[in-house]
């Protein structure tokens, strides 16, 4: 296999995706590493802790060959829309295997689950448990008990992200190869592993001001060196103003808003004065905070439904090494690629443009001791 695809957000980089590059780097020396990564905005509905460029480097000098920057209309999607953007993207550009941690690294049982979701009695079995009100992953997972497959494989966050770019593969008809790592450690831990960080764990410990750079490969640490840190607690003020000022239709017109839910939404957005208090006066059983939190961020960048669907017509290029270079050549007559503040004739470009001045207003200094409180809670 020459070129291996990674579809990550690197928010930070540390010492756990160094492991997964180092990984396929001994089970094929000569593969190209193409990292596909979430730019200014990640999956969970926030910015970025670093800019994409520092996070790019990191990924540089840790040994990935070519960064790509993953469209902000895929990384803002749910889980599966976010696998299934990878996916295409990745396929494409001609890539041959695409490389993911996962708490099962058997590719067969990703698969079988995956191809189970998929069949036509998956939906049959899914639709009673989301009339009982339950959120669609709690729904989901009882359907799949219910078609003998194994729910467990469902309730862990990496296998969930690993079933979403297997259903994409085979929903695709892609060549892709799935090849799944284990990834010990807990994703979501708050407290840092110092074999295994989970990155939720070094975003709380960088926006707290405390020391985390021991969880950062040696190599890589020179890319953090003065970086600015954002945060959604830091333009909390203009998020809150952004939503005040929108009207029915754009409600209505978010990724994943129900008509229930986005008049909720409005409605509440009227009335709390701070994100959590709106988020917590919105949240039910059946929705889930991250899909809150991404239509909340899309409500201010201006994103809606149909710019996610829409297929970006362009990817970007973040950084790359001699290797990713002669992987571009090719990969270029296959997509077209751009240059980072290269400008582009598409209506795409000028909607990039938007999300990245944006950007700038989660980026201040962490200077007051109750600003770091502030957004540490956030």
């Amino acid at each position: 296999m020459r070129t291996v695809g990674v579809v990550c957000e690197y928010n930070p980089f540390h010492l756990g995706h160094a492991r997964q590059l180092a990984l396929l780097r001994q089970q094929d020396p000569e593969a190209v590493v193409v990292c596909l990564m979430s730019g200014l905005y990640v999956q969970r509905g926030q910015p970025a802790v670093f800019s994409r460029q520092v996070r790019a480097r990191a990924a540089l000098l840790a040994g990935a060959d070519l960064v790509l920057e993953l469209p902000v209309t895929v990384s803002l999607r749910s889980a599966e829309g976010f696998a299934a953007g990878g996916v295409e993207i990745l396929d494409r550009l001609g890539v041959e295997g695409i490389s993911f941690g996962a708490e099962t690294a058997d590719r067969e049982t990703l698969l079988e689950t995956a191809r189970q979701l998929l069949s036509p009695q998956f939906g049959e079995a899914l639709r009673p448990h989301l009339d009982e009100g339950l959120s669609f992953p709690a729904a989901r997972s009882r359907a799949l008990k219910d078609l003998g497959g194994d729910p467990a494989v469902l309730e862990r966050p990496n296998d969930i992200l690993a079933v979403e770019y297997c259903k994409a593969i085979l929903a695709r008809g892609s060549g892709l190869i799935p090849l799944p790592i284990c990834r010990p450690g807990d994703y979501h831990a708050l407290d840092a592993d110092r074999e295994n960080p989970s990155a939720t764990a070094l975003r709380r410990r960088i926006l707290a001001g405390e020391p985390w750079l021991a969880y950062v490969p040696e190599e890589a640490r020179p890319a953090y060196e003065g970086a600015g840190v954002h945060s959604l607690a830091l333009g909390e003020r203009a998020v809150l103003a952004r939503l005040r000022t929108l009207e029915e239709e754009a409600f209505a017109a978010l990724p994943g808003a129900s008509e229930g839910l986005w008049r909720k939404l409005l409605r509440e957005s009227r009335r709390q004065t701070g994100l959590e208090g709106l988020l917590t006066a919105v949240k039910s059983k059946r929705y889930t905070r991250s899909r809150l939190d991404r239509m909340v961020l899309c409500a201010f960048l201006g994103l809606t439904a149909e710019d996610l669907a829409a297929e970006a017509p362009y990817v970007r290029i973040l950084g790359f090494r001699d290797r990713g270079r002669q992987a571009l050549r090719e990969m270029s007559s296959r997509l077209p690629l751009a240059h980072a503040g290269q400008g582009m004739e598409s209506p795409y470009f000028a909607l990039e443009q938007r999300c990245e001045r944006l950007y700038g207003l989660f980026g201040q200094t962490l200077e007051a001791p109750e600003l770091r409180e502030r957004v540490a809670r956030l």
